[in-house]
């Protein structure tokens, strides 16, 4: 049966797809150690592997890649949460699935394979060892940019003809407390967290350029989410803040403030940043440890 390779730098990824076909398919799934879902999808994508016999030379390939430490192909596959899926063919992504829903992976691994989906009845029992998808906090899933309906932790096990009905029963505070009880999690997801316009490598306004030239200077390693993607997050930290601006710095879970803030901060203080910096910035000039974080 097939297994999940483990990819721990950028050399390797890049070795190891060399060494396949162009014809391979690779399953690429982004995680962090952090994220609770991450785990769920690990044990999706084993039993998913263990039903495909290996070949030589290999038709698939599973990897598994910490999207924290290879900040640089996490960027690449513009990886802004974890779980994320990117399935790739001859150095073309051909679909990504973003979250741990176990019938969506395997419906994309399956379909790009070639492989006939499992029923429910299949003999072997392999669709009943996938386990469900692991609901964390009510939000938006997103496949291929295409968002689905929030589910409520306390119906994750609904029929379809009861999710129907589920909007009906969620009122408008239940919906924000959810947003905001996500987004307590997402600003402590990391020591150091910017929520910025884009990513650290391609920024989408001046202020976050600024910014992360800022905490490259210093070498801070932080996290980073990309409130373009997520117009819940976008939104709902304003408010969550009481802050209406991007980007927002924040520091052991409390905000720091936006890039004015932040300057000023240094400039009372010349080691502000020193309890989250690494030894030294390299050589070199390589920018610090940058984090993904989870929107799922």
């Amino acid at each position: 049966m097939s297994t999940i390779t483990e990819i721990t730098s950028a050399p390797d990824f890049n070795s190891h797809v060399a060494s396949l076909p162009h014809s391979t398919l690779f399953v690429i799934s982004f995680h962090t150690p952090w994220a609770a879902p991450c785990a769920q999808m690990r044990t999706v994508l084993s039993t998913l592997a263990s039903t495909y016999p290996p070949t030589n030379p290999p038709t698939i390939s599973f990897l598994s890649i910490n999207a924290e430490d290879l900040p640089e192909i996490s960027e690449t596959y513009d990886v802004t949460a974890v779980p994320f899926l990117v399935l790739v063919r001859d150095g073309k992504v051909l679909e990504t699935v973003s979250g741990s829903d176990a019938s969506k992976v395997r419906d994309a691994v399956e379909r790009h394979s070639g492989k006939e989906s499992a029923s429910v009845g299949d003999k072997n029992g392999v669709i009943s060892k996938i386990p469900p998808a692991l609901e964390t906090t009510p939000q938006s899933q997103t496949t291929n940019g295409t968002s689905a309906p929030a589910k409520n932790p306390a119906t994750q096990s609904l029929t379809a003809s009861d999710s129907q009905t589920t909007p009906q029963q969620t009122s408008p505070e239940v919906v924000k407390e959810a947003l905001f009880e996500r987004l307590r999690n997402l600003v402590s997801a990391a020591p150091v967290m910017l929520f910025m316009k884009g990513t650290p490598s391609a920024p989408q306004c001046g202020f976050s350029r600024q910014l992360v030239g800022i905490l490259r200077e210093k070498g801070v390693k932080y996290g980073f989410f990309n409130i373009l993607a997520d117009e819940d997050v976008r939104q709902g930290l304003k408010e969550f803040a009481d802050w209406p601006t991007f980007p927002q710095l924040w520091i052991g879970g409390e905000l720091v403030g936006g890039l004015d803030i932040v300057k000023e901060e240094i400039s009372n203080d010349p080691d502000f940043f020193k309890d989250y910096s690494v030894s030294k910035i390299p050589v070199d000039g390589a920018a610090a440890p940058e984090a993904t974080v989870a929107a799922t």
